[in-house]
């Protein structure tokens, strides 16, 4: 059971959750916070397989 497997209805109720707990004027604070951080984990994330492709591409060439 992943994620994937929540559906519509499920959405809805963690919508209904969300609008119950944090009130509407909070909820696009907290969902630009969300995209803020996501971003920023996708960023260096992509930062950090870059550079181990790097590492891997010059570490034949240093051997010879």
């Amino acid at each position: 059971m992943g994620l994937a497997n929540i559906g519509i209805p499920g959405l809805i109720l963690i919508v209904i959750l969300a609008l119950i707990i944090f009130g509407p004027k909070k909820l696009p604070e907290i969902g630009k916070a969300a995209g803020e951080t996501l971003r920023e984990f996708k960023s260096t994330a992509n930062d950090i397989m870059e550079d181990k492709t790097g590492e891997e591409e010059a570490d034949p060439k240093d051997k010879s």
